[in-house]
């Protein structure tokens, strides 16, 4: 699959995982940057890919082994995702190179839903029964009442999925329920999703406490609009605020 889709020269934008890695850069400095845009060096195998390492101006950011990273890699017409993790860094032909392995099943994006939002939304998640995940494999959701819900906060959303923080520990490929609020419209509107974990881990500040990142499954479009909507109106505001404090 992933030599199948992507290759060399793919453009490719990292974003870190564990917010506390730094990178060094060929001055000796942390690069404090969490963004780094770079591109495809050569496909190994299945899991792993080599990429060229990152560089700002005339630095050369020297990303640390056993960093985790978000990879969205950009083709033509479309994107791709996944989650890897950087399991040495080596020189080739004068070419410094981060070998990734990759941490997560390759996913397709539209470009809108990739959009992800800071925030602090509480959110309430439990499992899927058995029942709801037959009826998610008949790409119907529903939903059983009255069974006990987990409090959550999502740090960040976009119309594709979430990230999310709870002291419930939920395995990668599970099912879940989740349901959250968002103001639409001046109105607030309840959402009941069902979400693809792709990715958990316990925070290492927070022993107790896991980040989940998620997946939505069988998402209506209208209501994907409506979020990607809703993203896009939140950052119109916050830009209008900060105008206002700078005037």
């Amino acid at each position: 699959m992933l030599s199948k889709l992507l290759g060399a020269g793919n453009k490719v934008e990292l974003r870190a995982v564990e917010h506390t890695v730094g990178a060094e850069t060929n001055t000796g400095q942390v690069e404090k940057k969490k963004t780094y845009r770079t591109e495809i060096y050569d496909i190994l195998s299945e899991d792993r890919i080599e990429i060229v390492m990152p560089m700002e101006k005339t630095k050369l950011i020297a990303l640390q082994v056993d960093g985790e990273y978000d990879m969205i890699f950009y083709t033509e017409p479309v994107l791709y995702q996944c989650f890897g993790r950087i399991i040495d860094r080596y020189k080739r032909e004068n070419v410094y190179i981060l070998l990734f392995e990759m941490t997560s099943n390759l996913r397709k994006l539209q470009r809108r839903e990739y959009y992800r939002y800071g925030c602090a939304l509480d959110v309430r998640t439990r499992l899927l029964d058995d029942e709801e995940i037959k009826a998610v494999e008949k790409n119907k959701n529903k939903f059983s009442s009255g069974l006990p819900l987990a409090n959550c906060v999502a740090v960040d959303i976009s119309g594709g999925g979430m990230k999310f923080v709870s002291s419930e520990k939920y395995e990668p490929e599970s099912l879940i329920y989740c349901t959250y609020q968002l103001i639409i419209n001046g109105k607030n509107k309840k959402y009941d999703l069902v979400g693809r974990i792709i990715s958990s881990r316990e925070l290492s500040n927070r022993p107790g406490s896991f980040e989940h990142r998620l997946q939505y499954v069988n998402m209506d479009e209208r209501e994907r609009e409506e979020i990607i909507k809703y993203i896009f109106e939140e950052e119109r505001k916050e830009r209008r605020r900060e105008w206002n404090r700078r005037n």
